[in-house]
């Protein structure tokens, strides 16, 4: 009897630090929301992460479409030449790009790569006490760290993923005219029949959805580490986990809302 109720007691007190931590960072998420409405606005810090999201990011993440456009076509081609049916191939490609591997795979390299930097580079400021001195010299932290990064995370993936769309059916079409001996024409023809507004405008409504959550998951791990350097190295990979996690918990959400029916 007691180890059925130390198990259940395990089972509530997990639940209750569950509950606990997502309603600490909706606060977090409502505070930094609320400040990029309101002045001042550090454009600097915006401007900085801008760039370090999306320009910095662009080769990692150019390389992983137009691979993944590549093997896209080829394993298309290998199962859907058995029933004879290789003219879907760029419908499959393009579909396949813009609403799923362009915003999920540019988002899971920003997160390696921006949202663990993030992470650490606050989370140094806040064992270091830096955090604490911007508030004694009159500078809100959420202001200053927070806001400007949400704004530049929302504001950059989606630039990101237009890239990631674009060298993604670039890949596919490589692949299929050079490998496999599609017209180029037909490819191009059959693509643009295929691609639809509303396959984009998902796509980008997930990228901007995954950079808010990005940033977000840098700059709250950040902001609440503690424990010196082990603290920061703990704040950073919990970072990059959950904020993958929610990804593609999210991209589940969202596609089933809008490609459900």
């Amino acid at each position: 009897m007691d180890m059925v109720l130390d198990f259940v007691a395990r089972i509530g007190r997990a639940t209750l630090s569950l509950i606990r931590s997502a309603g600490a960072l909706a606060l977090f998420a409502l505070a930094g929301l609320s400040h990029i409405m309101r002045p001042p606005f550090y454009g600097r810090v915006f401007i900085r992460t801008f760039l370090e999201t999306g320009f910095f990011s662009l080769p990692v993440v150019a390389l992983t479409a137009l691979f993944s456009g590549g093997v896209i076509a080829l394993q298309s081609y290998t199962g859907f030449a058995q029933y004879h049916a290789q003219s879907a191939i760029a419908g499959i490609v393009v579909l396949a790009v813009t609403r799923e591997l362009g915003p999920v795979l540019a988002g899971l390299m920003v997160a390696g790569r921006v949202g663990a930097a993030m992470a650490a580079q606050i989370g140094t400021m806040r064992v270091t006490d830096q955090i604490d001195a911007l508030s004694t010299l009159s500078t809100n932290p959420m202001k200053y760290l927070v806001a400007p990064r949400l704004l530049a995370g929302i504001v950059a993936l989606p630039l990101l993923v237009l890239v990631a769309d674009v060298l993604g059916v670039a890949g596919g079409f490589t692949v299929a005219v050079v490998k496999l001996g599609f017209s180029p024409t037909a490819y191009i023809t059959a693509t643009l029949n295929s691609v639809k507004a509303m396959d984009i405008t998902v796509g980008l409504v997930k990228a901007a959805l995954f950079g808010f959550l990005i940033t977000l998951m840098g700059c709250y791990y950040g902001y609440n580490s503690k424990g010196g350097a082990e603290g920061v190295g703990s704040a950073t990979t919990s970072a990059v986990v959950v904020a993958s996690i929610l990804l593609l918990a999210f991209d589940y959400l969202i596609t089933d809302l809008f490609f459900s029916q």
